[in-house]
């Protein structure tokens, strides 16, 4: 693709955007009068009042934080592949300095190549809990920013360092809410049983958010002004929370989507229960009873087997996915940001420009593909035009592999292409999106991965202090980082508070429209491009205007 000059709008981001210059631009939010008050404590260890019980946090860096607060009963015993269910409460005052154990996940020390380590121990089923960042537990009515974790559906914390509510609470003047849900066979099997429903992630993960709108002004934040954003798998979760229809005001006005794997196949109620039964076969068990009667770590390591018998050439392995089950999901999640409750919600959507070299970039395996194998590949999305997509995609990239062709085909498939698709169909109904794409690459492991999925994620929450360990963010010039992450993490702040993503000094972002399809590219020169992926969308869709 070619980019002419004339359609560009550009900002050289050469130096840090922190404090007063973060802020330029974004309004503050509305005032109002909290739900409850914060109850007598010290500066160190503040105390608010809840319908649940009483907690006491602490101050930290001048914020107030609150971790490990239960929002939901926890999911062991019988309550496991249950719904989940109120949490019962607690007498006296809870203390909640310290974050709750992570959902039960695979872990290896020190991680992969590419991310390091995405959740660490310790590890329990008892993980439905939640934590909290705020200028203070007061009555000023702040907008509330919820985060959901990404990881394949198989891994992740909102306890990590690098999903810190800080950098937000601070420069935004915003409340933070991270959370915990049930991840892996935990979270995603499905066994029907008496025409129940499934996805338990997602029961969890709409107690959390019911526990934001009901509790979060005892902590500052305003009820009615929740951005709820995501980042890949979490960003699914974004979209599919969208179609709840809760009574009452809806949970959150504004979604951002940071590379949701909208391509996925979302399996139907008979296909999840094949994969159920490949799992029960795994563990030698006969129905989820016996499951039940497992201990956890049994039940997770199944998870490496599900792999192998999950995997395909030539497609991101994911062993583990929501499913089609009429009672929780209906529809696929794009489909939710169309109709209902979700078409009103303001959009904020991207993708990273090399998303599958995260998976794929690395692997020796596939480092030898042949373009036979590639062009077989192509034929799953392509057709009878499989030669002439491969052409397209060689051309693109000079001096491209097979497997640089295959990587960007998927990458294509699973994220830029339906994004860019939605985009579309919101724009079509008048439905308020922005678009972006984040550019900049990685050199760590000799430029092979690009701007390969996660990358985007310090920048938006502009604390590399909290990625050290993370490999894929060696070598990467410190002016050019940081500046570009300043206006990343502003544009995220801003569109927090005012539902644009609009700031001083950053460029002008236009919505994304049918007559121009405006994206914001996100990289060492940021500025918007119009119809950026136009030919690829045309290959896909001929008869597409």
């Amino acid at each position: 693709m070619t980019d002419d000059p004339s359609r560009r709008r550009i900002l050289r981001n050469t130096g840090v955007l922190t404090g007063a210059a973060l802020l330029a631009g974004i309004p503050g939010g509305p005032a109002g009068t909290a739900q409850a008050v914060p109850a007598a404590g010290g500066s160190s260890s503040p105390v608010v009042e809840l319908p649940a019980g009483r907690l006491r946090g602490a101050v930290e860096g001048g914020l107030t934080v609150f971790k490990g607060v239960p929002y939901a009963a926890p999911p062991v015993g019988a309550l496991r592949w249950r719904p989940a269910q109120p949490h019962p409460g607690w007498t006296g005052t809870r203390d909640a300095t310290a974050f709750g154990p992570s959902a039960p996940q695979l872990y290896r020390e020190g991680g992969d190549a590419v991310l390091g380590t995405h959740g660490a121990p310790p590890f329990s089923e008892d993980c439905l809990t939640l934590n909290v960042w705020t200028p203070g537990a007061d009555d000023a009515r702040r907008p509330v920013l919820v985060w959901i974790h990404g990881g394949g559906f198989v891994s992740g914390s909102g306890s990590l360092p690098n999903y810190s509510g800080e950098t937000f609470a601070r420069d935004g003047d915003l409340v933070v809410v991270t959370l915990n849900y049930r991840l892996g066979p935990l979270g995603y099997l499905y066994f029907g049983e008496d025409g129940a429903g499934g996805n338990f992630w997602f029961t969890d993960q709409l107690a959390a958010l019911r526990w934001v709108r009901d509790n979060i002004a005892a902590f500052g934040g305003d009820p009615d002004h929740i951005t709820l954003a995501g980042q890949s798998g979490g960003a699914l979760s974004v979209a599919a929370l969208a179609g709840a229809r809760p009574a009452g005001r809806p949970l959150f006005r504004r979604a951002i989507l940071q590379s949701p794997p909208l391509g996925l196949q979302i399996p139907t109620r008979a296909e999840s229960l094949q994969r159920s039964a490949a799992y029960l076969d795994i563990l030698g068990a006969e129905n989820v009873a016996e499951l039940r009667a497992l201990r956890w770590p049994r039940l997770i390591a199944a998870t490496i087997e599900m792999f192998k018998r999950t995997g395909s050439w030539g497609y991101w392995s994911t062993p583990f996915l929501p499913v089609l089950d009429e009672v929780t999901l209906t529809r696929g999640p794009a489909e939710l940001l169309l109709a209902g409750p979700g078409a009103d919600i303001d959009l904020l959507i991207g993708w990273t420009r090399e998303e599958a070299a995260f998976a794929f970039a690395l692997s020796e395996p596939y480092a030898a593909a042949t373009k036979e194998q590639v062009l077989g590949r192509a034929r799953d999305t392509f057709g009878a035009r499989a030669a002439e997509a491969y052409t397209a995609y060689e051309e693109a990239r000079p001096g491209a592999s097979p497997v640089d062709v295959l990587m960007d085909l998927i990458g294509d498939d699973l994220f830029r292409m339906p994004c860019i698709d939605l985009a579309e169909r919101r724009a079509a109904r008048g439905r308020p999106v922005w678009a972006y794409q984040f550019d900049l690459p990685t050199p760590a492991h000799g430029g092979r991965l690009g701007a390969a999925h996660c990358l985007e994620l310090p920048f938006v929450f502009d604390n590399f202090d909290k990625w050290s360990q993370a490999p894929f963010l060696a070598g990467l010039n410190p002016r050019i980082r940081d500046g570009l992450a300043g206006a990343v993490h502003a544009s995220w702040i801003s569109f927090v508070r005012t539902g644009d993503p609009n700031h001083r000094p950053m460029p002008d972002w236009p919505r994304y429209e049918r007559g121009s399809r405006t994206t914001m590219s996100l990289d060492s020169v940021t500025g918007t491009v119009d119809d950026l992926a136009g030919y690829w969308r045309r290959l896909r869709r001929p008869t597409a205007r």
